[in-house]
C-alpha cells in the first residue's frame, strides 16, 4: 500500500500538489517544519486559503461570533457547522479540513459524540474533527478515533467553557493542562490546539508530546500556528485579541467602498454606460414605433 498522500486535481493556474493528511502533520513535527492553519467558513475564503498553500483549514465554531453575530460560540448548532463545512469543502482541495464540534454535540454521551463526529466526514466533506477538553473527553476521543475519525484536541482557553474558565494563575492549572495533553495523546488525538497558554508552558508541552501542537496565543514554541481569518484580515470589528497580528484591515476598506458606492448612487454617477446593458439604436427605434402603434 502506498504511503504517499493522494494527489488532488489542481484548478487552472495552480501547481499540482498533494492533499495534506494527518500523517503530514506528524512528519512536519518530526522534521521541525511549522504547520500552518487558518479558519474558513465559506467557499471564497476556503479557495483563497487553499491557494495560499496553507496546510490546514479549521471550520471553527468561532463562526458564531465572526459570521453569525453571536456574543460567544455557545449558540452554534450542528446544522450551522455542517452548512459552513460543506461550503468550505467545495472551495478547498488541498488543506486538511477540520470541523469544529459545537457545544453539546459531544458532551452528552460518547455515543452521540461518535455519531456527530461521523456527520462531519459523511455529510460535510471534512477530514477530521476538533473538540474541546482533556481527560474529561478522553473516552469520547478514543471512541471517535476507533471509528476511523481523526481527532484534534483543544486545551487552554476553550471558548465552549467560557462560563468556567480559570486561567493559569496557579501551579495546579498548569499541571492540569499537562495531564490533559498527555491524556489526549494517549486517547489517540493526532494533534492538539493550545489556546492562550503561557509560551513557556506551551513550548514544554510541545516538546514532550509526540503529536503536534497548534498554538493560538501560545508562543512560537508550538509545532504550528492557527488564527481566526477574520481577525487576521481585520474583518471582525468588536475586538482584536492580544495574540492576533493583523495582516490587513479589510473592515475599514469595506466601509470605505460601501460609502463610495452610496455617494455615487446618490450623485447618479453610477451606473454609467460602461456598467449598463445597451440596445442597438435600430432595435430601440423599431420598439418605439411598435409601442406608438399600440397606443
Amino acid at each position: 500500500m502506498s504511503t504517499q498522500a493522494p494527489k488532488t486535481k489542481a484548478k487552472p493556474g495552480e501547481a499540482e500538489r498533494a492533499k495534506t493528511t494527518v500523517r503530514d502533520f506528524r512528519l512536519k513535527k518530526k522534521s521541525g517544519e511549522p504547520i500552518t492553519m487558518l479558519t474558513a467558513y465559506d467557499y471564497p475564503t476556503a479557495l483563497a486559503v487553499d491557494r495560499a498553500g496553507i496546510d490546514s483549514i479549521l471550520v471553527g465554531d468561532s463562526l458564531g461570533m465572526v459570521v453569525l453575530g453571536y456574543s460567544n460560540t455557545l449558540p452554534v448548532t450542528m446544522e450551522d457547522m455542517l452548512h459552513h463545512c460543506r461550503a468550505v469543502s467545495r472551495g478547498a482541495n488541498f488543506p486538511l479540513l477540520i470541523g469544529d464540534m459545537p457545544f453539546m454535540s459531544y458532551q452528552v454521551s460518547v455515543e452521540r459524540a461518535v455519531a456527530n463526529a461521523g456527520r462531519f466526514l459523511q455529510e460535510a466533506g471534512m477530514d477530521a474533527i476538533k473538540l474541546e477538553g482533556g481527560r474529561d473527553r478522553a473516552e469520547a476521543v478514543r471512541q471517535i478515533v476507533s471509528a476511523g475519525i481523526p481527532v484534534m484536541g483543544h486545551l487552554g482557553l476553550t471558548p465552549q467553557s467560557v462560563n468556567t474558565l480559570g486561567g493559569f494563575r496557579t501551579h495546579s492549572a498548569a499541571k492540569r493542562l499537562i495531564d490533559d495533553a498527555f491524556a489526549l495523546e494517549e486517547a489517540g488525538a493526532f494533534s492538539v490546539v493550545l489556546e492562550s497558554v503561557p509560551a513557556r508552558l506551551a513550548e514544554w508541552v510541545s516538546k514532550k508530546l509526540s503529536i503536534p501542537t497548534i498554538g493560538i496565543g501560545a508562543g512560537v514554541g508550538c509545532d504550528g500556528q492557527v488564527l481566526v481569518t477574520h481577525d487576521l484580515l481585520g474583518l471582525f470589528d468588536r475586538f482584536t485579541p492580544k495574540f492576533v497580528k493583523q495582516y490587513a484591515r479589510l473592515h475599514s476598506v469595506m466601509a470605505e467602498a460601501f460609502a463610495s458606492y452610496k455617494a455615487d448612487v446618490e450623485a447618479r454617477s453610477f451606473p454609467t454606460d460602461e456598467h449598463s446593458v445597451t440596445i442597438k439604436e435600430e432595435q430601440w427605434q423599431a420598439l418605439l414605433k411598435e409601442l406608438d402603434g399600440e397606443s
